[in-house]
């Protein structure tokens, strides 16, 4: 076990421990998003209060739950980078970035679109909308002071204090419906308690929340893959991959 997590900090071994996982992430998350997406928009019957514009949580929600996972991704990678010092960690960070900006982008949008009808705005100062607004804030505010300093170690350190400084928002986004009188509704589904919607709309959505990660995942590890040669195009072993392919 020890063996296998030494290797995770090696390039070399990262690299090709990711290219094994990568097609049955893709496998995992494309048979999850028909089946969700079917059930979801074609088989689970319209809400009795919202009607068909329920639907959108199909999107919304995994959209809202991967903007918080994946910033808890990037704040414990971050965490590993600044304590043990190890490179794959600031590669893990680095990659996530994006992509967790595009799921705090698409759950706000989508949210926006819900808002319209149900609320009569695409968009009120809420607790949970603001918050969420500032977590995206977060992930634009990491990948530009990343980029913007051209020593690589100075950069990492810099941007990994950044992320582990917004972490106090990732509380704030999910509970700020408990803490506030906020028009943003309750959490659906609850470790702790019975979901509140009906099988036929939870099976399909517990699906998308699935596809979603694997998703990340499987698109986390693409571009680690590609951070990797990029940072090892000097090394032995990339050379020899190169001769190989």
């Amino acid at each position: 076990m020890w063996t296998f997590i030494h290797k995770l900090g090696s390039p070399k071994h990262c690299y090709r421990i990711a290219g094994y996982f990568i097609p049955y992430l893709g496998t995992i998350s494309i048979v999850c998003f028909i089946y969700g997406l079917v059930g979801g928009l074609i088989l689970a019957p319209a809400d009795y209060q919202q009607g068909d514009g329920f639907r959108i949580i199909y999107v919304h929600v995994p959209s809202a739950f991967l903007s918080l996972s994946v910033y808890m991704v990037m704040a414990l990678s971050a965490t590993v980078s600044l304590i043990w010092r190890i490179k794959m960690a600031d590669v893990i960070t680095k990659v996530s970035a994006p992509l967790g900006a595009t799921f705090t982008f698409l759950a706000l949008v989508t949210g926006s679109l819900w808002g319209k009808p149900m609320w009569g705005t695409y968009w009120v100062w809420d607790a949970r909308l603001t918050s969420e607004l500032i977590l995206l804030f977060l992930y634009v505010g990491y990948m530009a002071l990343e980029s913007a300093l051209e020593d690589r170690h100075m950069a990492a350190r810099a941007s990994n204090i950044l992320v582990l400084v917004g972490v106090v928002n990732i509380p704030i986004i999910h509970y700020s419906v408990v803490w506030w009188n906020t028009l943003h509704q309750g959490a659906s589904i609850s470790l702790l308690n019975k979901p509140t919607i009906a099988p036929s709309m939870l099976y399909p959505l517990l699906a998308m929340l699935v596809a979603f990660m694997a998703f990340f995942f499987a698109v986390m590890l693409m571009r680690a893959r590609c951070e990797i040669l990029l940072r090892e195009q000097k090394s032995n072993w990339v050379k020899e991959l190169v001769q190989t392919t």
